[in-house]
């Protein structure tokens, strides 16, 4: 079985983008400036309202992968040991290539994938007129197809959720927050054109699920 890890990084369209009935409907319930602050900060999780500005991918199995990302201009290149691919393009080009690599898989993994990346990559192509060629909705209760971590470490839902940083923390894992970068920086970073930044963050993600993917897959993946 072929396996890949994926990751999205989004970034939300600035309001002046939106019409006015729209920015009225975005921030109808911000009667206080914090909380049209936190209003806007929630258009970056919906692919109506923002775009995808990288997309990481790495084989648990052979530690290749493939960093897609947003840039100004046109770059590839590879990393020190050659392992992995950084295109750059625009967010079109992006889903594309992405949507020409994870065919050629059969098993996905993420972590809180299926509540966030996997909708938003799907209904982000469409907006685009960009067709996916995998399902990444399948049943939820098959692990065997689309291995959200999350799911997996709450027993869907049983327990309390964390993220990525506290379970790689608890599993003595490298947090990708290591780094000092977090997703609040990822706009002042695109505005900047610290694009490859921004890449490389997006490569820390996917690294960080990889090896909680390793974790669960010893010690919780318990085949009846």
């Amino acid at each position: 079985m072929s396996r890949v890890v994926f990751d999205i990084e989004t970034l939300a369209f600035p309001l002046e983008t939106f019409d006015p009935v729209q920015q009225e409907y975005l921030l109808k319930f911000a009667d206080t400036e914090e909380k049209r602050e936190a209003e806007l900060q929630k258009l970056n999780l919906h692919a109506l309202t923002a775009q995808i500005i990288a997309i990481g991918m790495l084989n648990p199995d052979t530690n290749a992968g493939k960093v897609f990302y947003q840039s100004a201009k046109h770059e590839q290149y590879a990393s020190g040991d050659g392992k992995i691919e950084f295109i750059s393009s625009d967010e079109r080009s992006l889903l594309q290539n992405f949507w020409l690599a994870v065919q050629h898989y059969n098993r996905f993994i993420t972590f809180n994938g299926r509540t966030f990346d996997c909708p938003f990559l799907m209904l982000r192509s469409a907006l685009l007129g960009i067709t996916p060629t995998r399902n990444l909705m399948p049943y939820r209760y098959d692990a065997n197809v689309h291995c959200d971590l999350l799911d997996q470490f709450t027993f869907y839902g049983a327990i309390r959720k964390f993220n990525l940083d506290f379970y790689c923390k608890a599993f003595g894992l490298t947090s990708p927050k290591s780094s000092g970068i977090t997703g609040l920086n990822l706009g002042p970073l695109f505005r900047e054109g610290k694009f490859k930044e921004i890449a490389q963050y997006c490569l820390g993600d996917v690294i960080a699920t990889t090896e909680l993917f390793r974790r669960w897959d010893q010690y919780l993946n318990i085949k009846d």
